[in-house]
């Protein structure tokens, strides 16, 4: 997901997205959400939250 994407996201979720980095600002919004602040932190390319808006992204930027 591009980062303007994101930052409409945040904005109508009422979060200033400043300067955040797009890790810092999903994790932003996961925790607006009620939702474990987990992107990129998956290890080994599994996770098992098939429903996320971020996973692919998320699968992308996690340390392999």
């Amino acid at each position: 997901m591009k980062m303007d994407e994101i930052r409409n996201i945040a904005k109508s979720l009422g979060i200033n997205p400043g300067k955040f980095s797009k890790a810092e600002l999903i994790k932003c919004i996961q925790t607006d959400e009620g939702n474990c602040d987990c992107f990129a932190t998956v290890r080994s390319g599994e996770c098992d939250q098939t429903g996320c808006l971020w996973r692919d992204d998320c699968l992308k930027a996690a340390p392999i």
